[in-house]
């Protein structure tokens, strides 16, 4: 057994099938990467004419040596020691002699899955395998607990399947139903719209809208990816609220005449509720009938979504903030996942942070994505295959290490 070269054929065939492939593994991603400096390399561990593991290798300079990185970890049954070990040693030694310093990996292996009720990550069968990654060699890095590293460390993941609206919680519900009276509405879109989706996004990440739009044409060229954009249907938006008011107004008549015969507090808190709504269905008339005379289209919010086997991964979003009020994020993800629940069997939510507490700087992104009553998984972490320990350290003592990967993907 021993690596060698893949072609694009032989890899896209048996990373198709493997039960670790994702979009990382793929040469759509590769590409993405080759415009912001990466060398990329396709290889595969073979015993004859049968490949047993296969993985990308992208490749960069760093200081004076370079370095390899395999997005998402190894296509690897890494649950068998014995094959770990010889893969991992017959890997060691190819990239030596290309003067590689290590290789870095970050599988997509679950390790953990939240608990809901307890709030305790519960660990399972493939906990080990970090035990056998040390013993091979891989140095494990530090857990991040936010979004230190190059990809996230917990996701959250949708059912499609179970996917319906009064499964998710409360707040979530009531957020995606005022979305819905306020005219929101999903659209797929081209590219060239992309740039209303930009100025949605430009702030949240440090990628610029060169690596948006290159990531948009490699995958579209494979039909992987979809751009959607959240529109204001202002026609629908003032029928639901005259309809809102019109049942709004009858309740507070109602209210009005229980007032005069019976002055409880609850009928009284009640009447003030009721006068609080009608107001708010009195300003949103006015702000459709305002936007409908104009005839000009509004979008709001809009996110790329990368599609890969029977999974969905909403890779970025964004919405306007001076339309807050109408929660179009919450709108965003639940017609998204509407979109595609008959389509595909997982939606991936994309990261979360390892800090539950509401102290969390990101605790609102936390509840944002619980609210949609995911999965909550811990993946392996992050690894370091060292192959030349001499430059690696030095790459530490330096800096470079933490210059190089302090940053997201």
């Amino acid at each position: 057994m021993n690596i060698k070269e893949l072609t694009f054929e032989e890899f896209k065939n048996f990373s198709s099938t493997h039960p670790l492939g994702n979009f990382h593994q793929t040469l759509e991603y590769a590409l993405l990467r080759a415009e912001e400096g990466y060398d990329y390399e396709l290889i595969g561990y073979k015993e004859n004419e049968n490949i047993l593991a296969a993985s990308l290798i992208l490749t960069k300079k760093i200081g004076t040596t370079h370095y390899g990185y395999a997005p998402r970890g190894f296509l690897i049954d890494y649950s068998n020691r014995f094959f770990l070990t010889t893969f991992t040693n017959q890997l060691r030694e190819y990239y030596r002699k290309k003067g590689l310093s290590f290789i870095k990996i970050n599988p997509e292996i679950a390790i953990g899955k939240l608990n809901k009720n307890t709030q305790n990550m519960e660990y399972n069968t493939n906990y080990p395998i970090i035990d056998d990654l040390l013993a091979c060699g891989y140095k494990k890095l530090k857990n991040n607990m936010y979004f230190e590293a190059l990809l996230p460390r917990y996701n959250a993941i949708v059912s499609l399947k179970d996917f319906n609206i009064n499964n998710l919680n409360k707040n979530t519900r009531n957020k995606i139903k005022k979305g819905i009276r306020k005219g929101l509405t999903l659209c797929k879109v081209e590219f060239d719209k992309f740039d209303i989706l930009y100025n949605f996004i430009k702030n949240k990440r440090n990628k610029d809208e060169f690596y948006y739009k290159d990531l948009f044409n490699v995958f579209n060229k494979k039909e992987s990816v979809d751009l959607f954009l959240i529109k204001v249907d202002f026609k629908d938006y003032l029928i639901r609220t005259q309809n809102k008011y019109n049942n709004e107004l009858n309740r507070n008549n109602t209210l009005n005449n229980k007032i005069i015969n019976h002055s409880a507090t609850t009928v009284i808190n009640s009447k003030m509720s009721s006068d609080k709504n009608l107001l708010t269905y009195k300003n949103d008339i006015a702000e459709a009938s305002k936007f409908l005379n104009k005839d000009d289209e509004l979008y709001i919010a809009g996110a790329l979504v990368i599609k890969y086997d029977n999974r969905i991964t909403i890779q970025i979003s964004g919405y306007d903030k001076t339309y807050k009020r109408f929660v179009p994020n919450y709108f965003l993800y639940f017609a998204i996942l509407d979109y595609y629940k008959d389509k595909f069997q997982y939606a991936d939510l994309n990261g979360i942070t390892a800090d539950l507490t509401k102290e969390n700087p990101y605790h609102g992104l936390n509840e944002f994505k619980l609210g949609f009553n995911p999965e909550i998984y811990e993946y392996i972490g992050e690894f370091d295959l060292i192959i030349n320990e001499q430059n690696y350290n030095t790459l530490l003592k330096t800096g470079l290490l933490a210059k190089e990967f302090n940053k997201t993907d």
